[in-house]
């Protein structure tokens, strides 16, 4: 199976091994940046990814079923468990609502 050009936002595998998303893909510089699932970040010349491609050493692969592996979000059993009081500690950190502006001074 060929793949002929990366495609940011889709994920391939190398060599049957861990998967990766494509976050960026530069023409001008010739190399695509690719993320795995842990947040590592790497940089690969898109001769490389012609060649493994040619090899069909890479394929493309199913994005993982928790999305979430290298961004810090709290999952909503996490949310449900924090107290009350923990949320209107942040509350000040918010901005406020815009009540008081008037728009036309």
């Amino acid at each position: 199976m060929s793949v002929p050009h990366p495609t940011i936002g889709a994920w391939y595998r190398l060599d049957g091994g861990e998967s990766f998303e494509v976050v960026a893909f530069d023409t001008d510089d010739g190399t695509v940046e690719i993320q795995y699932f842990d947040g590592t970040v790497e940089e690969m010349d898109i001769e490389d990814w012609e060649a493994q491609s040619e090899e069909s050493r890479l394929e493309e692969a199913e994005p993982p079923e928790d999305w979430s592996g290298s961004v810090d979000v709290d999952t909503e059993m996490e949310r449900g468990t924090r107290s009350s009081d923990e949320y209107e500690e942040r509350r000040g950190q918010w901005a406020g609502s815009l009540d008081g502006l008037d728009m036309f001074e």
